[in-house]
């Protein structure tokens, strides 16, 4: 086993009195709603924005209503509609603004020459399951009916997703399978969570790791679920009945992260369903380590791949 990356060690120390698992309910409602405005210092820890994107504020239809979306158009673009990714951030579902999304959402705009489509869905506990996956499908249905007016090509089209977000990239994938929706031509899962249940191994081996801990990875499940099974397929895709038929994937994990274990068993899955899947281990990283590109020595490795796969599979 990899050391832990020192860096990403003092963030985590940084951090730790940021818990969810010990905020109040005044807390965190002030915290869902808290942008981190760009500037020397913010972007020297988060990035900015990469040079060559264009950021457009608009709104697409959720299940209940509209919902904010940040689109990324590549400020050098060829002629015709581009390829389109829906990003769905992280934030364990209770957390997330869009601005935390623009290092990654800008860089692949500009690395993969891509429309990127960031969703704000619904943040629990005001909005529990299943709000946050249905917004997500909804969006991703919106924006390929009015692909024209977003300058997208509806027959190429990739989700991609953080934590959390990469929890709703998957069950997104399976809602567009078992609903007949728009077709997914391939999922970047950044270290996923697909296993409410926390049945993990690494759940008990990464307990006490940086960034995210087993305490808080039972706190966002608790704001998220309520009362709801956690082993429904749209809770926990590792759980569906059938991953046959769904898109190929990338699927990056962290050594040091609880819900490691989610992401390489989703891995296998998709596997042994037929599904081709790329499962890349960052080693001596915790969880989130792309929300610190600058001070995370694997970002930019991880940003190159999953720049690389998009391109591949859309472009």
């Amino acid at each position: 086993m990899a050391k832990l990356d020192r860096r990403m060690r003092l963030v985590g120390w940084a951090l730790r009195k940021a818990s969810i698992a010990e905020m109040d309910g005044e807390r965190l409602a002030a915290l869902q709603t808290r942008e981190v405005p760009h500037n020397p210092l913010s972007d020297y820890v988060n990035g900015g924005v990469a040079r060559g994107a264009v950021l457009t504020d608009r709104t697409v239809a959720g299940q209940d209503g509209p919902l904010p979306v940040r689109i990324y158009y590549p400020s050098r673009r060829a002629t015709g509609p581009l390829p389109l990714v829906l990003n769905f951030h992280g934030g364990g579902w209770t957390l997330g603004t869009l601005g935390q999304a623009d290092w990654l959402c800008s860089n692949i705009c500009v690395g993969t020459g891509v429309v990127v489509v960031s969703v704000a869905y619904r943040l629990a506990p005001a909005h529990r399951w299943p709000a946050a996956p249905e917004d997500c499908y909804a969006a991703l249905v919106d924006v390929v009916a009015r692909a024209d007016d977003f300058g997208v090509d509806p027959a190429r089209v990739g989700v991609m997703g953080d934590s959390a977000g990469g929890n709703l990239a998957a069950v997104v994938s399976l809602m567009a399978r078992d609903r007949s929706g728009p077709t997914i031509s391939h999922q970047a899962l950044i270290y996923p969570a697909t296993d409410l249940t926390l049945g993990s191994e690494s759940i008990d081996a990464n307990a006490n790791a940086p960034i995210l801990n087993r305490s808080e990875c039972l706190a966002y499940r608790a704001h998220y679920l309520g009362d709801a099974d956690p082993k429904q397929p749209y809770v926990s895709p590792l759980l569906a009945d059938d991953h046959t038929g769904l898109p190929p994937a990338l699927v990056q994990v962290a050594e040091h992260d609880p819900i490691r274990d989610d992401g390489v068993r989703y891995a296998a899955q998709l596997r042994a369903a037929g599904v081709p899947v790329r499962l890349t281990t960052y080693y001596g990283m915790p969880h989130g380590y792309l929300a610190f590109p600058k001070l995370c020595k694997g970002a930019p490795q991880a940003l190159g791949e999953l720049t690389e796969q998009i391109g591949a599979a859309l472009t």
